[in-house]
């Protein structure tokens, strides 16, 4: 078995498109037997400097994390501008949208990955990072996002 293409194998983060993040929050707070975190709101496009398909978009979304060991459970819910998240939503519904990966060397990666058929469809940064969305479905059945944070 060789190298995986990323250079890693750990999954981080498991995201998921929901309609209702406060209803779907309260199912997991109950099925996991924790507290229900509180949701905030990705950044603006002038702070994220968030990118959609190559332009800069408006496109943000209410996030809730449940942490369970050394994985993430992000449940997404987007506002209704432009997003890989509001896509996904309208194409398929509520459901798994992608696994994550921490990386270093994000543009490397990113590169990487393209040369491997899997598109960047979105980009942009946040507190302490950056991220990117590439479309992996064709052979994956879902997205890659990438995560890289400041060292």
């Amino acid at each position: 078995m060789g190298q995986s293409i990323l250079g890693t194998r750990m999954i981080t983060q498991i995201g998921i498109i929901v309609q209702d993040i406060e209803a779907v929050s309260q199912a997991y707070a109950e099925f996991l037997g924790v507290e229900k975190p509180t949701w905030s709101w990705t950044d603006p496009v002038e702070v994220a400097r968030t990118e959609y398909m190559g332009q800069p978009s408006p496109g943000r979304a209410k996030l809730s994390f449940f942490d369970c060991g050394q994985l993430q459970i992000e449940l997404i819910e987007p506002d209704d501008q432009p997003s890989t998240w509001r896509d996904y939503l309208n194409e398929h519904g509520e459901g798994p949208h992608h696994i994550a990966f921490v990386v270093d060397g994000m543009k490397e990666k990113v590169m990487l990955l393209e040369k491997h058929g899997m598109s960047l469809a979105q980009k942009g940064e946040y507190p302490g990072g950056r991220y990117a969305y590439l479309d992996a479905t064709r052979d994956l059945k879902l997205w890659i996002e990438l995560l890289e944070n400041n060292k």
